[in-house]
């Protein structure tokens, strides 16, 4: 559903996720973008390469590591992060209007259980 909505600014959910968790202000390693949304590095990479193309973000030498990356918005992207950012306050205000309290917290119950098997899983596979 987030990806229809993104779709209508001329974005993918992903983009929007990426907008909406680099620090505005100091920028974010481009390292911590891929783990925060349960993306392979490979994957990050060309969503990156692909937000700088449409001149959403920039990348700066990070001045304590130089060996890293900072990706910082540009006023570009700022915008389409406050659009974003509408977009998800939207779209979760629809669903508190649609379901009522106990059935969010059912809901909520049942992905932090599947994300508990996801993690219980990737444990267990790098054990073998």
């Amino acid at each position: 559903m987030y990806n229809e909505v993104a779709a209508g600014y001329g974005a993918t959910m992903a983009t929007g996720f990426v907008l909406l968790n680099i620090d505005s202000e100091k920028g974010t390693p481009s390292t911590a973008l891929g783990p925060k949304m349960g993306m392979e590095a490979t994957s990050m990479s060309r969503i990156l390469k692909s937000m700088e193309e449409k001149e959403l973000i920039e990348r700066r030498p990070n001045p304590a590591d130089g060996r890293s990356v900072l990706i910082h918005l540009t006023p570009f992207g700022r915008e389409k992060r406050k659009d974003a950012k509408q977009a998800v306050i939207n779209f979760n205000t629809s669903v508190f209007q649609r379901f009522n309290e106990n059935e969010m917290s059912t809901f909520f119950k049942v992905i932090e259980g599947i994300n508990t098997m996801i993690i219980d899983h990737k444990l267990e596979s790098e054990k073998v």
